[in-house]
């Protein structure tokens, strides 16, 4: 556990963010080289298949995921405020919230997938394969819940390093099981899905020995947890918004797939290889959000509200710094990195095209991820959600509509940026009117009290508000 309300902002931020990034770029790399290996061991309607399934599986534990969030912002509240009996609590209820919750989650994920996959005019080729994909990831879905679970209340309790350890070792056993599955028995698609349950699997179990052997807050047991009504209602006020912009962002990709699908197979190849690139891109602004989201909610506990500017603002700085190499990067070497994943001069060509109009933006993206996990640290998720969907569903769904009809495929990537740079500058106007200061779910102790020694805050960061 690490407690975020003392110390250099930018240094915690950093520190705590690198084990997530480096988590993330593990687990993306899995990612990556199970295209790489499904392209070209088996062929591109493979990885289309692949890229078909991916919003469908979004879809069905988006809202799940913000609940999760909703917990880990709780936890770092009451973790920040020194309360460890509603942390113990908060962690119990999660727990069983999230177990059933899979359940029903993989129930409904096996009885709709092939429905959804026709709702999205999936190419007649692909089909077979992605349905077969999605069934199998559907049946293992209650491993990838408990592991997550684990992660977010390590992380609302300040430790991101942990989850890293768990993060490398499933990335590397799933990279070994998709090796042997697909290259040497031949199990196709099926063996790539596999392959990442088992890893999954084996993983959340190690990660329940781990708490078992570490801190009784953290404690993973069979029976005696404490299930918490206002916890949960609590956890659901703030997670549910996020949620819901998850379920609206994945229902926005849906939207987009479909009108990749109308393109053929090498545009959904091209689309999802470009994805696995872009990932990687914006990966440092999603480790960035998670870090400042448990960076504010610790510090709104412990009623430092200039501690929360000041690390905002740092945020600011790395993520803009990042964002910058990473879109020099995929603009000068998106035409190799697409070629990776699959050869064909049709893939290669709207895959690399993607990267160069997306690429340049990706600033704008960073910027604007780091501003709601700000807000969402603070326990306001409702106007994050607003602004997802009208950036969204006002802007990059019939921008991209309207374009495709004119640009081909690279209409439809025209309407990510121009959605981003609406998302910031409706999150930053609102940031600036201070309003999240008031929807902590902890009340902050007396100024007196949570006021640091002037000399201590001036020693920190000369920088102004944001």
């Amino acid at each position: 556990m690490k407690d975020l309300t003392t110390g250099s902002e930018g240094r915690l931020l950093w520190n705590f963010t690198v084990p997530m990034l480096i988590g993330n770029v593990f687990q993306q790399s899995y990612n990556v080289v199970d295209s790489i290996i499904v392209g070209r061991a088996i062929d591109k309607s493979a990885l289309a298949a692949v890229g078909a399934s991916f919003p469908i599986i979004f879809l069905l534990v988006s809202l799940i995921i913000g609940a999760t969030m909703g917990f880990s912002i709780l936890i770092s509240q009451y973790f920040g405020a020194k309360d460890m009996a509603r942390v113990r609590r908060a962690i119990d209820t999660s727990y069983l919230f999230l177990f059933f919750s899979s359940l029903l989650m993989t129930a409904a994920g096996l009885f709709f997938s092939k429905s959804i996959l026709v709702l999205l005019n999936t190419p007649a080729e692909i089909l077979p394969q992605a349905l077969t994909f999605l069934r199998i990831t559907f049946a293992g879905l209650i491993f990838l819940f408990g592991y997550n679970s684990i992660s977010a209340v390590l992380r609302g309790l300040g430790d991101s390093k942990t989850p890293l350890y768990f993060m490398v070792f499933s990335t590397i056993l799933n990279i070994a099981l998709v090796l042997l599955f697909v290259t040497v028995l031949r199990w196709g698609i099926a063996g790539s899905a596999w392959a990442t349950v088992i890893a999954q699997a084996v993983s959340f179990l190690l990660a329940i020995v781990y708490l078992n052997r570490t801190h009784p807050v953290l404690k993973f047991r069979i029976k005696g947890f404490e299930f918490d009504r206002a916890i949960l209602k609590k956890s659901l006020a703030i997670g549910l918004p996020s949620g819901v912009q998850n379920m609206l962002v994945a229902g926005g990709m849906m939207a987009v797939t479909r009108l990749v699908n109308g393109f053929g197979t090498d545009a959904v190849a091209a689309f999802t290889a470009a994805g696995r690139v872009d990932t990687f891109a914006v990966m440092p602004a999603m480790s960035l959000s998670i870090a400042i989201s448990t960076f504010v909610g610790q510090n709104i506990g412990a009623g430092k509200m200039e501690r929360v500017k000041k690390g905002l603002k740092m945020a600011l700085y790395i993520s803009g710094a990042t964002s910058l190499l990473t879109t020099l990067a995929v603009v000068v070497f998106g035409w190799h990195l697409i070629s990776m994943f699959n050869s064909d001069p049709a893939v290669v060509s709207i895959g690399s095209r993607y990267l160069l109009i997306v690429g340049g933006f990706y600033i704008v993206f960073s910027s604007m991820f780091v501003i709601n996990g700000a807000l969402r640290g603070a326990g306001d998720t409702f106007v994050p959600m607003i602004v997802t969907i009208l950036a969204l569903w006002g802007i990059r769904v019939p921008v991209s509509v309207y374009l495709s009809g004119r640009l081909g495929t690279d209409g439809i990537w025209w309407g990510m940026p121009l959605a981003w740079i609406v998302g910031l500058t409706l999150s930053a106007l609102y940031y600036r009117t201070g309003r999240w200061k008031r929807m902590a779910a902890v009340k902050p102790p007396p100024p007196a009290a949570a006021a640091a020694p002037p000399e201590e805050e001036e020693a920190e960061w000369n920088v102004s508000n944001f």
